[in-house]
């Protein structure tokens, strides 16, 4: 299938990339022209250079970028050039409800929508291995599952449009309680005057192991916070899941907490940092730093 890529950020280049190698990619665009243009001449293939263009030439476009308004903008820019029986796949971040919303909008035109916002971070990314959750229709997910495992380790249909999103909204608030004890506990194991390699390797063998700890433990003491998944977008996700809570009429704390706490990383510069710059405040809780 005949698949355009939209949105070349940390995610979407190498998701795109995987996708060129599997012979499905034929068009890329990218806001920032100039990416999707050095992308195409490195792997021969259109950059677009008007949404219509990407358009008129594929069965499949894939959107990866950071929120709710952009995919709400793309949708619409592109809605009057969508080819019927188009599938167009949102593999980024959203509300559910933009999902749903999007999903009968596109549905009253004759193309097919899927909400697949995916996890497994920038390492996930680049080696084709990020799990997606999915919402909307089982019979078009099929038709567009070939595609989607040239980036996918895993796939799960979760349900009608927005329960991609709902799915994924569980998915960032477990990951913002991951990260609040991951740097607690080591910022407790520095200030116990622990070596911090050993403890790493020896906690990451037991009960308490997990994918951040073993990603990202080693370098936030180190002091380096290279983005993976940096605060600024986690802070946005967290949004989010505050606004699905209110609508049912519950709280998060643990959405709460650590987006007070992004929100302090932001206020200091530290915004573009991996999440894991979290071990700055907890540091200083403890007065290490």
């Amino acid at each position: 299938m005949k698949t355009g890529f939209i949105g070349l950020g940390a995610m979407g280049i190498p998701m795109a990339y995987h996708l060129h190698k599997r012979g499905y990619l034929v068009a890329v665009w990218n806001r920032t022209a100039s990416k999707a243009a050095t992308f195409a001449e490195e792997t021969a293939n259109l950059h677009a250079s008007e949404l219509s263009e990407l358009c008129d030439m594929c069965q499949v476009i894939i959107l990866c970028v950071s929120r709710d308004e952009d995919v709400r903008n793309l949708i619409n820019d592109m809605l009057p050039h969508l080819q019927p029986q188009t599938i167009v796949i949102d593999t980024s971040t959203t509300n559910p409800d933009t999902a749903q919303d999007i999903g009968f909008q596109l549905n009253q035109h004759n193309v097919d929508f899927l909400d697949a916002p995916v996890t497994g971070g920038v390492e996930g990314a680049k080696k084709g291995v990020l799990a997606m959750m999915v919402g909307g229709d089982a019979a078009v997910l099929q038709r567009a599952t070939p595609v989607l495992q040239s980036f996918t380790s895993r796939i799960e249909h979760m349900g009608t449009h927005g329960k991609g999103q709902a799915a994924k909204a569980v998915n960032q608030l477990m990951a913002a309680g991951i990260n609040q004890a991951v740097t607690q506990a080591l910022a407790f194991a520095e200030l116990l005057q622990l070596p911090l390699d050993k403890t790493i390797e020896i906690v990451s063998s037991g009960a308490a192991g997990n994918w951040f700890l073993d990603h990202r433990g080693l370098t936030m003491t180190q002091g380096s916070f290279a983005p993976g998944f940096r605060v600024a977008l986690h802070h946005k996700d967290l949004k989010i899941c505050q606004q699905i809570a209110r609508t049912l009429g519950v709280e998060l704390s643990i959405a709460d907490a650590t987006g007070d706490e992004y929100q302090q990383l932001m206020d200091m510069g530290y915004g573009d940092e991996d999440i894991s710059a979290l071990y700055r405040l907890k540091k200083r809780e403890f007065g290490l730093d």
